[in-house]
């Protein structure tokens, strides 16, 4: 694991991310990005920036979910968790997050035989 600086739209979160979170976050500008690791544990993030207030916070971000939306977003692939980390002075968003599911994924019973 690395404390590594992650970007939002509105900011950015400090956190301790593996490898492969690294990895999705790289987009090979030289930076990485909050969007594609989905939805980082509160333990792991240390620190935030908020753009909104120009402060930085020795403590993570809160995080807003959306109620299960479970929204069909193309063929087979089910958008079922919406978030955001939100800054814990002004509530501005710092960055968002889209958790999907591939349709049939989990839970689906297939007849043996």
């Amino acid at each position: 694991m690395a404390e590594l600086k992650v970007q939002g739209s509105g900011g950015y979160v400090i956190a301790d991310l593996t490898d492969e979170q690294a990895k999705k976050a790289d987009l090979g500008v030289g930076k990485l990005f909050l969007a594609p690791i989905g939805k980082i544990e509160t333990e792991k993030m240390l620190k935030h920036y908020c753009n909104n207030c120009e402060t930085e916070f020795d403590n993570p971000p809160k995080i807003q979910l959306e109620e299960s939306p479970n929204e069909e977003v193309a063929d087979n692939l089910i958008l079922i968790e919406r978030g955001q980390y939100v800054c814990e002075k002004c509530s501005g968003v710092i960055g968002e997050y889209r958790k999907f599911q591939k349709k049939g994924e989990v839970g689906s019973a297939r007849p043996s035989g």
